[in-house]
C-alpha cells in the first residue's frame, strides 16, 4: 500500500469539535480516501477511534479499530458513514475513556452497555453493528463527536473544566 498522507488531529478548545457533522450523500472514492487517511491518522496517533470532526471535516464519517489493543493482532478496521444508533440497552456500562482531541486525559464515562448502529460501510452498503463492551463505548464516543459532544460532557462541571484546562495546557506546550 502506498504511503497514506495523514490529517492533523484537532484538539480542544477548537470550535469544530462542538459542531454537528452533516450526512454524506453516498460513499464514493473521495469518502473512501478520507476514511483511509483517517484510519492512518488514528493508527499513527495511536488511537482506537477517530471521527471526521477531529480532523477538521464536518461530514458524518468515523473509523475504529480495536484490534490494535492486542499485541500482534491483525488490523480489523471498521468504517462508518452516517452512523446512527437505532437501539440501546437499558443496562449501563462504566468505562475509562480518553480522546485524541483531549490529550492525556482519562475519565470514567457511563453509557448504555450495548448499542445497535446502522451505517453505510466502506463500499456504501447499508450495514448494522451490535456492539458491547469497549466497542460499544468506542462507537458511542465517535458518534458523539459527529454530534459535537465530547466525553467530558458526561462529567461534572468541575471535573470537565479541570480535564479541559489540563488538555489545553498540554496542547499549548506541544505547539511551543
Amino acid at each position: 500500500m502506498s504511503e497514506i498522507k495523514t490529517y492533523e488531529i484537532i484538539t480542544v478548545p477548537d470550535p469544530v469539535l462542538r459542531q454537528t457533522a452533516q450526512a454524506v450523500s453516498r460513499v464514493d472514492d473521495a469518502i473512501r480516501k478520507q476514511m483511509d487517511r483517517m484510519l492512518q491518522t488514528m493508527y499513527d496517533a495511536p488511537g482506537i477511534g477517530l471521527a471526521a470532526n477531529q480532523v477538521n471535516l464536518l461530514n458524518r464519517v468515523l473509523v475504529m479499530d480495536l484490534s490494535r489493543r492486542e499485541e500482534g493482532s491483525a488490523a480489523a478496521p471498521i468504517f462508518m458513514a452516517n452512523p446512527e444508533i437505532i437501539w440501546e440497552s437499558e443496562e449501563i456500562s462504566v468505562m475509562e475513556e480518553g480522546c485524541l482531541s483531549i490529550p492525556k486525559q482519562l475519565a470514567d464515562v457511563e453509557r448504555p452497555a450495548e448499542v445497535r448502529v446502522k451505517y453505510l460501510d466502506y463500499h456504501g452498503k447499508e450495514a448494522e453493528l451490535t456492539a458491547e463492551g469497549l466497542l460499544s463505548h468506542c462507537v458511542q464516543h465517535e458518534i458523539d463527536h459527529l454530534n459535537g459532544v465530547l466525553f467530558v460532557d458526561y462529567l461534572s462541571r468541575l471535573k470537565r473544566n479541570m480535564l479541559l484546562k489540563k488538555a489545553e495546557k498540554i496542547c499549548k506546550q506541544q505547539v511551543l
